[in-house]
């Protein structure tokens, strides 16, 4: 890994709060990730699981979690199993996580190499009534690949018929959706690194460079920070390419007079930051480009005051919309009767702003978080909004990462970005 080793205190804290969560005598189970194969002998590079992250610390693809606070014997309360290394390993694929370096990983004594998983498991089916398993619910989840957690729970009910079962999910979703101050500094750590690769940039923009040769600085800058690279496919749209939401094709050559709308952020210690921003090719903003722009700024900062413990996801969108169609008023992008005769299943606002403004941000880029529960302290969020106008050939998104506080505004992750339009005039001047 590029990243400093994480306090697994954190991971002692995380794995205390989820098996207090647990039904008694009950039995969770986190599986890695597979590394999945291109073709021939080529894989996608290795991305671990972000729950059996959250609750071991272990970054390594073939490891198991068990969990069993009700345990009758104390040591296998906690079980963590990984792949045997050995020399041979250590000289092929790079060194593995011995016993030893599992235990400092994770905090976690008991640890068995892998191939001892299906004799410890049946001795502790023995004693649990419940099997935790560990699907995937996240409300944008559209999963078509089977996952080794899909076949291991596969096989596990096949094997284990007449235990019940119960979801892992809900308890992470709460858990994860609240941030511990270790996960805020390295959410803040990433969110550092992305501000030195747009810093870096602002002086490399001018007409006629390419977007790909921007993505490729911001890589660089990321990279040589710690990062293994771009939390998400970034997007680096000028021009029209700005009112396609997710364009990632960076293929296009910026010209004189348009506006670039980046969609970029570094991760680090697989926590993600996400930062959108949208900056003139020239150097300044025409006045109506300004204009635009500034609106998409005060939406901004507004809806930014409305994160607060208690607020509900549903009634803070339509405030934003509410905000967010009085400044369309006033761009002359949409008149009174736009308004009067608008859909309320539609709003007539999402004609030029047609995304929701935040989502929670951690481990992923859309974390975990359920939307009908309200919003607590220390939950991240990102605030997005945007207006985009094909007909006038520019799109305008603004985005920070900010941490909602118990009391007063949520504090800025990316207060040290730059954003004011003036100020990324004179950057790029």
């Amino acid at each position: 890994m590029k990243y400093q080793p994480i306090n697994s205190a954190l991971f002692i804290k995380n794995r205390k709060n989820f098996a207090s969560a647990m039904k008694p005598n009950s039995l969770a189970i986190f599986n890695s990730n597979d590394i999945y194969p291109i073709s021939a002998d080529s894989t996608m590079p290795f991305e671990q699981h972000r729950d059996i992250l959250y609750l071991s610390g272990v970054d390594q693809e073939e490891s198991v979690l068990f969990l069993f606070p009700d345990c009758p014997n104390e040591a296998y309360r906690e079980i963590l199993f990984v792949r045997e290394t050995n020399e041979h390993i250590a000289i092929w694929e790079g060194e593995k996580l011995t016993k030893e370096a599992a235990f400092k990983t994770s905090g976690i004594k008991t640890v068995f190499w892998l191939q001892d998983l299906e004799k410890v498991l049946f001795e502790l089916s023995t004693y649990c009534d419940t099997f935790y398993i560990n699907t995937n619910e996240h409300y944008r989840a559209n999963v078509e690949t089977e996952t080794r957690e899909d076949r291991f729970t596969k096989w596990l009910l096949a094997k284990y018929p007449a235990h019940s079962v119960a979801k892992s999910n809900p308890i992470l979703q709460r858990l994860r959706s609240v941030k511990d101050q270790i996960e805020i500094d390295l959410i803040q750590h990433a969110c550092n690194i992305t501000e030195k690769g747009f810093r870096r940039i602002l002086p490399f923009i001018k007409p006629g460079v390419w977007e790909y040769e921007i993505e490729a600085e911001l890589l660089h800058e990321f990279v040589r920070n710690r990062s293994k690279g771009f939390a998400y496919t970034p997007i680096i749209a000028s021009g029209n390419n700005a009112n396609v939401l997710h364009y990632i094709e960076n293929n296009q050559q910026c010209k004189a007079g348009d506006l670039i709308l980046f969609d970029i952020a570094a991760e680090y210690a697989n926590y993600k930051s996400d930062l959108s921003r949208t900056v003139p090719v020239s150097g300044k903003f025409t006045d109506r480009q300004k204009a635009v722009y500034n609106a998409v700024n005060r939406v901004k900062k507004e809806a930014t005051k409305m994160l607060a413990p208690g607020v509900l996801w549903k009634e803070y969108h339509v405030e934003v919309g509410n905000v967010m169609t009085s400044e369309l008023l006033g761009l002359g992008l949409l008149d009174k009767a736009d308004v009067q005769n608008e859909d309320k299943n539609w709003p007539a606002y999402k004609k030029y702003f047609m995304h929701g403004t935040s989502h929670h941000m951690g481990l992923d880029t859309h974390d975990y978080g359920l939307l009908h529960e309200p919003m607590k302290a220390n939950m991240v969020f990102t605030v997005e909004p945007g207006i985009y106008i094909p007909d006038e050939g520019f799109g305008i998104r603004l985005e920070d990462d900010v941490v909602v506080q118990e009391k007063g505004e949520p504090f800025n992750l990316m207060g040290n970005i730059p954003i004011e339009a003036e100020e990324i005039e004179d950057l790029m001047n």
